[in-house]
């Protein structure tokens, strides 16, 4: 019964699929500038995947708090996670503070390590699928409200999280190798849960992107 109510949530918020996948765009492309000079003027929301996790442990507790017991990221992401930072000062893209993170160690140390712990603030409603049980739909509501919610002029709104959430919410577009460890989904905020303009890769890793959990 719990599998059908989530299968019901998906496809719900799924109305947004788009017939193909997307492509991650580096910043020196012309796509990747394009992305750039939008978010430059400010108004958007960037959804981050958490960055690198190549190598490193699956998750075993699925416990919040348990560093452990979860997939953190590896040290190749910790230096992504900084380029990451790094990108928003040379491309001086402005952000709306806190940035907004999920729980799970992954997300949150992918977003103090990029933009410092101070500007960060951890909230359930970008927790990672596996470590929300019954307050899923609770989770994938937190998404959609997160991605459509307008964004005050001169900033742009900053979230990191998951894979799996955003596909249930914007569909998949964002599956298959559209959406990799450290990319940003750019989206227009707009009801029901934002429009797509591109994937961002400010700092990508040859050979990286996806964990074989």
């Amino acid at each position: 019964m719990f599998a059908r109510l989530i299968l019901a949530i998906a496809l719900f918020f799924a109305g947004a699929a788009a017939a193909q996948t997307l492509i991650p765009t580096p910043s020196e492309t012309p796509a990747g500038q394009a992305l750039i000079a939008r978010l430059q003027a400010g108004g958007l929301v960037l959804y981050f995947r958490h960055a690198d996790t190549l190598g490193m442990p699956c998750d075993r507790s699925f416990r919040i708090g348990d560093r452990d017991g979860q997939r953190n990221i590896s040290a190749a992401g910790q230096a992504q996670s900084r380029a990451i930072g790094q990108a928003f000062e040379t491309h001086r893209i402005p952000v709306q503070l806190p940035v907004l993170a999920g729980p799970v160690y992954r997300a949150r140390d992918t977003a103090e390590l990029a933009f410092g712990a101070s500007n960060v603030r951890v909230t359930d409603d970008l927790l990672a699928d596996d470590y929300a049980g019954a307050r899923f739909g609770e989770v994938l509501a937190g998404h959609a409200r997160l991605f459509s919610e307008p964004v005050p002029p001169g900033a742009n709104r900053v979230l990191v999280g998951h894979r799996t959430p955003a596909i249930m919410v914007l569909g998949e577009a964002v599956g298959g190798r559209a959406f990799p460890e450290g990319a940003a989904i750019v989206l227009e905020p707009a009801r029901p849960h934002g429009r797509i303009l591109g994937v961002w890769m400010p700092a990508p890793i040859p050979g990286g992107g996806f964990h074989a959990c």
